[in-house]
């Protein structure tokens, strides 16, 4: 069971949308179960960093099988801080992406960055409900 690069771009695809329709700028990236990058969209006069953002985030959402905000008030716990170490820091463990699932399986995850972090998640959620 895995995510197709179509599924993910439909999913980036889902993501920008609810982005333009909020008036915002941001990057959307879709990893595998993995936490590797299989499909990523930057708007245009998103922010730089937003594209790094999107990433971590939806890392940490594929590796923790949740969304990335409910890591964040255990970011600082030894596990999840020795997990992220360990895979050389490429988690951002907060708001902003979602697990995508398939017969309850992580398959991967969407996450954004550069509008707040509610409203990246809220186009997360959007894009992940694409699939």
């Amino acid at each position: 069971m895995s995510l197709t690069l179509d599924e993910a771009n439909r999913i980036v695809a889902g993501a920008l949308a609810k982005a333009k329709d909020l008036n915002i700028r941001v990057s959307a990236a879709v990893v595998d179960a993995g936490g590797r990058l299989v499909a990523f969209g930057r708007m245009d006069n998103a922010i730089w960093g937003s594209a790094y953002g999107s990433q971590g985030k939806a890392v940490a959402s594929a590796a923790f099988g949740r969304a990335s905000g409910d890591m964040q008030a255990r970011a600082d716990q030894p596990t999840p801080r020795g997990i992220n170490a360990a895979s050389g820091g490429e988690m951002i463990m907060g708001q902003g992406a979602v697990p995508i699932l398939r017969a309850g399986v992580v398959i991967g995850a969407c996450g954004v960055g550069g509008g707040t972090s509610q409203e990246d998640e809220d186009c997360a959620r959007a894009g992940a409900e694409r699939l």
